[in-house]
């Protein structure tokens, strides 16, 4: 390992990567549980034997689909979102609550659900962790191509605010000024859209 010349830290390696740890757990509280998240409290112990107190979030996980059609343009939703109080700009996404169900099958569930599109094309696109301070949850982005539109009968009766859900086709370039602008701050949108961006660059 190299030291930095003249600032603190170290020179990366180019294999640079999370790696799995585990401190050990004193004890743990639990506070909530449902199908789709569950909250705890667990105390760890450091390397130097001091307790910490943690706040853990549990989500069962998601995912979502990066859809592009033919023409470079890139399919975007938009819903409510009661928590933060805005209707979001997002790429088709849906939580993993279905058991036994790939990552992939419900990247493919969610993309026929919200905008009733199938793909021929699938492709892993990009893995992030939403807020690992306090969150387990993983996101999984799927890139779809070779779009078709699902035939009537296998289209979904959308309910609550998928009901009041829009879809739009914007071309790639354009969703990458709207993230570099802050027009669309979703977070699985704001990687999907960047990473693809970053990928034809390299």
């Amino acid at each position: 390992m190299t030291n930095h010349p003249h600032l603190p830290g170290r020179i990366a390696p180019s294999d640079l990567a999370d790696q799995k740890a585990s401190w050990p757990v004193a004890r743990t509280e639990s506070f909530y549980e449902s199908a789709y998240v569950s909250l705890r409290r667990d105390t760890i112990v450091g390397p130097d034997g001091a307790e910490h107190p943690r706040a853990v979030v549990q989500p069962a996980g998601a995912v979502a689909v990066l859809a592009l059609d033919d023409d470079d343009r890139v399919l975007l939703v938009d819903q409510y979102r009661h928590a933060v109080g805005h209707r979001m700009v997002e790429l088709p996404a849906g939580v993993l609550d279905v058991e036994g169900e790939s990552g992939l099958e419900t990247a493919a569930r969610e993309l026929a659900e919200e905008a009733d599109l199938q793909a021929a094309t699938w492709t892993e696109h990009l893995l992030t962790r939403s807020s690992p301070g306090y969150t387990s949850e993983a996101l999984q982005i799927f890139r779809a191509t070779d779009l078709s539109p699902l035939p009537d009968d296998e289209r979904t009766q959308r309910e609550a605010e998928e009901a009041d859900m829009s879809q739009w086709w914007m071309p790639l370039e354009d969703a990458v000024d709207a993230v570099l602008a802050g027009r669309i701050t979703n977070g699985l949108a704001v990687a999907g859209i960047l990473a693809e961006h970053a990928r034809r660059r390299r």
